[in-house]
């Protein structure tokens, strides 16, 4: 992947993960500037990575002196600043690609990304939508970029919200089902420690079993289902609590949050 001039406003978990990625795969450090809070993060990120890296707390031009002369810049915090460049991408909950063009001059193309945490370890999924002034060359930079990541799925702006409920809140709703069912696992006379593992590979294994097979959940889970089986009962108590009901709750509530955010934003 080759990048030239990219200025990441925003170095905090995502934005460094961001990073990171785009390092991995080949573009210079020399060739990125970037701005984060503190002196010492931003030395040590310097240090790191081989970018250019401005301390707002030390600098009040920091996010001016990143994105002057960059082509690309990546937004990891609320936009503020008017900025001569040819593709912004912000990863700014809430705030709408609208938004940020009003802003903006109208040479500059606006493409508003949703990742979430998994882009950590390289294995995010990243929503990406379009603005009305993106060209198909610049709508796979950024592709290209949070591939670096994980996956990506371009979808309508009026989708992130959506996906944001699903992938991006996704995985906390992984841990709780995990904390939960780890508890479950000492009350039944298993060690912390034991428990641990054997609920993280299980949910490990079971996730990569469906990415490599390209199966349908529901048939992979018949096939660990013996009729009147130990595990045919567990299912069973599980149907009970009508989860599909359930998840369209937590769902629906988290899509109406995000409304509310975006409302918020626009005041």
């Amino acid at each position: 992947m080759r990048h030239t001039n990219v200025a990441i406003l925003g170095l905090g978990s995502m934005g460094t993960a961001i990073l990171a990625g785009m390092i991995k795969n080949g573009t210079k450090g020399s060739d990125v500037r970037a701005t984060t809070k503190t002196v010492k993060s931003a030395e040590r990120l310097a240090k790191e990575f081989g970018i250019t890296a401005y301390a707002t707390e030390h600098e009040p031009r920091a996010n001016c002196l990143a994105v002057e002369g960059a082509n690309i810049v990546l937004v990891a915090v609320k936009p503020g600043y008017v900025i001569e460049v040819a593709l912004v991408i912000s990863v700014a909950a809430g705030v709408e690609i609208k938004t940020m063009e009003q802003v903006l001059p109208s040479s500059v193309a606006v493409i508003r990304a949703m990742p979430n945490t998994p882009a950590l370890v390289g294995l995010g999924l990243t929503g990406i939508s379009a603005g009305s002034r993106v060209s198909d060359e610049e709508l796979a930079l950024a592709v290209s970029l949070f591939e670096a990541v994980g996956k990506t799925l371009v979808i309508p702006e009026e989708q992130i919200d959506a996906l944001s409920t699903i992938s991006g809140s996704g995985p906390a709703y992984v841990f709780y089902f995990i904390e939960e069912f780890i508890k479950t696992a000492v009350s039944h006379g298993f060690s912390q420690e034991d428990a641990y593992l054997l609920v993280s590979q299980t949910f490990l294994g079971a996730s990569e079993l469906l990415v490599q097979s390209q199966g349908d959940p529901a048939e992979l889970r018949r096939k660990v289902t013996s009729p009147n089986g130990t595990t045919m009962k567990a299912v069973s108590v599980l149907e009970e609590g009508n989860l599909n009901d359930l998840f369209f709750k937590a769902t629906s509530a988290a899509l109406a949050r995000a409304k509310e955010i975006a409302q918020e934003q626009r005041k």
